[in-house]
């Protein structure tokens, strides 16, 4: 439990305390914020906005992870650390996308295809790994079935053999991947809307975790009666400590990153998140769930894929002024801190929703 609140409040004074070197690193390196052409006009006052900011909040959650571990004398068990690599890797990919948009002045960055393909390579690594490693109880950090709050009777192992079972497990994991990245990018459209959501999503892994771990199916003095509804998940209190410090981290990091934002997380910020949510769903086994804890991203993506789906079939007709969806929202004249908060209100319902469930199935089970 000291190791969630360590993680959790030393990446948070370091992003509250640091945020703004960052931010004056960036400044006079010139890595500011591009606008596109086809955003509202009122984004045009935050062209040259300190970008980037990913970095601040990623090295402030693996800091504030291993500086608690650090304390307690533990060690980080794999699992927490293949969410750690999920996330640095998919970061790195933004930030190669952030670097891009600099070096080119336009705001262009990388391709969407090479996008896809080094999220691709990421998380086929992390699939890999994660399948292959085993915590002291001898549970895998991920399993080989498709998991909603517990893993189902669908294991690609058993409908498609080994080999064939391993690259099923690796398409699929990919998929969420490459799915959660790019809704999350998606949304980190206004100043702070990314990362005031994703403390919500993030966070519903903090008590996810904790609770996994006070029913275990190897935990010390379980109640006999609840061994049936018991989880097997890989360290899932170390896994609490991890989202614990990214919550922690990306606190910090809104103080700074509200409107009017003084940092931009970028690209290299947003893809990190997606790649620690779909991380931190994976190894909790947990990844139909989050349909649920992420639903804003799911909503935002669902009206970006439709608007384009009705402007090719129409020739040019759209159902919304603009999309992603908040942009929508400021072509009618929403003040940009009103859509934020509005958004976050349905990010934490969705999260609630999303958190009701996973408690929800476990009474479920009954006694």
């Amino acid at each position: 439990m000291l190791t969630i609140l360590f993680a959790a409040a030393i990446s948070l004074v370091f992003t509250l305390v640091l945020t703004p070197l960052f931010a004056r690193a960036f400044r006079s390196l010139n890595l500011g914020q591009f606008v596109r052409a086809d955003t509202p006009t009122t984004h045009v006052v935050k062209r040259g906005t300190p970008s980037m900011g990913g970095v601040v909040f990623v090295t402030a959650a693996i800091v504030g992870y291993l500086a608690a571990h650090l304390i307690g004398q533990s060690t980080p068990p794999a699992s927490s650390l293949l969410v750690i690599f999920m996330m640095a890797g998919l970061g790195l990919v933004g930030f190669i996308d952030d670097l891009l948009k600099v070096t080119h002045q336009n705001s262009l960055g990388l391709r969407g295809t090479w996008k896809i393909i080094l999220t691709i390579i990421v998380s086929t690594i992390f699939a890999l790994l994660a399948v292959n490693t085993t915590d002291n109880n001898g549970v895998s950090a991920a399993s080989t079935a498709i998991s909603f709050i517990r893993d189902l009777p669908v294991d690609f192992v058993i409908m498609f053999g080994g080999i064939g079972g391993i690259i099923a497990l690796v398409i699929w994991i990919s998929l969420i991947t490459v799915s959660t990245s790019n809704a999350v990018n998606l949304t980190d459209g206004l100043d702070g809307l990314a990362a005031g959501s994703s403390i919500f999503a993030i966070g519903a892994f903090v008590i996810i975790g904790f609770w996994q771990f006070n029913q275990s199916c190897f935990a010390v003095g379980l109640a006999a009666d609840n061994v049936f509804k018991c989880y097997t998940v890989a360290s899932p209190l170390d896994l609490a400590a991890i989202a614990a410090a990214i919550a922690g981290a990306l606190i910090g990091f809104l103080w700074w990153n509200t409107s009017p934002a003084q940092i931009i997380m970028g690209d290299t910020g947003s893809f990190a998140l997606g790649g620690a949510l779909a991380a931190l769903a994976i190894v909790s086994r947990t990844e139909l769930l989050l349909i649920f804890l992420g639903g804003l991203f799911i909503i935002v993506t669902s009206q970006v894929i439709i608007q384009r789906i009705y402007f090719k079939a129409t020739k040019g007709k759209r159902i919304w002024r603009a999309s992603p969806l908040h942009h929508h929202f400021e072509m009618k004249n929403w003040p940009e801190v009103t859509i934020v908060v509005r958004f976050w209100i349905i990010s934490g319902l969705c999260v609630s929703a999303g958190v009701g469930i996973f408690y929800l199935e476990w009474l479920s089970l009954g006694t």
